[in-house]
């Protein structure tokens, strides 16, 4: 008996190592078959599209500020920016009109012809002549 049933225990080991065969001790089951199921109920059916209705909207509010929201923004600011750099070109503009008008105004010749032009000055010596218009007298019409 030493040597055969050495060969037999070491035979159900193998068969256990290699998955084939039955394991003695060890139940094996077979897969049970769930019951079939029955039809949903007309609350339940209600309540899934509740919830899919509900998730749904759900999905569009997540949409909108993950898209919608920062486009509009994009755009606002576009427009911002664009609206600055026109503001900012008046401004450049400006400047440089100053600036020449500056340069001008640095000269004696332009002084004095701005004094002579806005305030009615004059040097000392010259006579002033002023021209007034003639009166205008209303017409009649006949």
């Amino acid at each position: 008996m030493g040597a055969s049933g050495h060969a037999i225990r070491r035979h159900a080991h193998e068969r256990r190592a290699s998955g084939r065969g039955r394991v003695p001790g060890v139940r094996h089951e077979r897969p049970v078959t769930p019951p079939p199921r029955r039809p949903a109920s007309a609350r339940v059916v209600r309540r899934r599209r509740l919830l899919l209705g509900l998730l749904a909207a759900l999905v569009l509010a997540a949409f909108l500020f993950a898209f919608v929201y920062p486009t509009r923004t994009y755009l606002a600011q576009r427009d911002q920016i664009h609206r600055a750099e026109e503001r900012l070109a008046v401004l450049q503009r400006q400047t440089a009109t100053l600036q020449r008008d500056t340069k001008r105004l640095e000269g004696d010749a332009e002084v004095e012809r701005l004094a002579r032009e806005q305030y009615g000055l004059v040097r000392p010596g010259e006579t002033p002549y002023v021209i007034v218009p003639p009166e205008t007298t209303p017409t009649s019409s006949p």
